[in-house]
């Protein structure tokens, strides 16, 4: 796609954050994420115990640290440090799907968000959205875990690695910072995943990157951004008191989920952009079923 185009669709998706409530759409995901974030943190304490890796969900909320300001993490740790406990194992039963049926809240509040992103109704019925929701549940948690199963084992790992094909001292050098590229990329493709699985149109993978790749961009120099102003300027807790960092906590997942929702805009144009401009539902609507007439019901 030539330079011009590139931002023609900068600007459209721009023009779209205003014309599709955008920002209303993210408020009501950050709150559909409160409530699907602790859920996934109760059943992945519950699933993680059974690894072979000690300590490793203490390890998993350290790395998330790296992402997520201060203040927000210290809710996370505080909530969970309370609702988990050594006896865990019972939530591996109703108990956890109840915690994956919650968690997969946030991803039908993402579908309905991305449908007005791309400018597409729902025609799918409920049933296929919610089992859907789920179905991202899985997938697209597990690639966010094995980015963050990367930076948790990935020391261990490349030393391992390096012992068993007998690396050189190269890799020791290198392994450090391709980890990095590693989870990165799990990340990305955690995104494209959602925007080519939850709208209901028709498009090519390839046509999600380019909204992945900003959203994924955005989100580190955000939450980087975040964690530089709640640390310096904000102080919540002066001003809500013990919600402090609740509110720290909302207002992160709030600009989150606005990046997602602007990454998806993106692809909304490059998919209008690349074809003739017309969108294929992956569902056609039902066709309506035109009344009788009652002199023909009468004859």
């Amino acid at each position: 796609m030539a330079a011009r185009n590139w931002g023609s669709v900068l600007k459209n998706a721009l023009v779209d954050t205003e014309r599709n409530h955008t920002a209303a759409f993210a408020a009501g995901l950050s709150y559909y994420f409160v409530l699907s974030l602790f859920p996934a943190l109760i059943a992945l304490s519950a699933v993680v115990a059974f690894l072979p890796v000690p300590d490793v969900f203490n390890q998993t909320l350290t790395q998330m640290a790296r992402f997520v300001p201060a203040d927000s993490m210290g809710v996370v740790r505080q909530i969970v440090h309370d609702v988990v406990n050594p006896h865990s194992g019972a939530l591996l039963s109703v108990g956890l799907i109840g915690a994956l049926w919650t968690a997969s809240s946030g991803f039908a509040g993402m579908i309905e968000a991305l449908n007005v992103a791309y400018h597409v109704p729902e025609t799918r019925p409920f049933w296929k959205t919610r089992g859907l929701a789920l179905l991202m549940t899985f997938g697209i948690g597990g690639l966010l875990l094995m980015a963050l199963g990367v930076m948790v084992v990935g020391p261990r790992f490349g030393d391992w690695l390096a012992g068993v094909l007998h690396l050189s001292f190269l890799w020791a050098r290198v392994w450090p910072v391709l980890r990095w590229a590693v989870s990165g990329a799990f990340i990305v493709a955690a995104v494209e995943s959602l925007y080519f699985l939850a709208p209901n149109v028709k498009q090519r993978f390839a046509h999600t990157l380019a909204g992945a790749v900003f959203a994924v961009a955005a989100w580190l120099g955000l939450s980087f951004a975040l964690g530089i102003y709640f640390q310096s300027f904000a102080n919540f807790n002066r001003t809500y008191g013990a919600l402090g960092g609740v509110i720290a906590l909302m207002t992160w997942l709030y600009w989150s989920s606005f990046v997602i929702l602007l990454g998806a805009q993106i692809n909304g144009q490059v998919l209008q952009a690349s074809g003739d401009g017309t969108v294929r539902l992956k569902q056609a609507p039902p066709e309506k079923v035109k009344a009788v007439p009652e002199s023909d019901i009468a004859a």
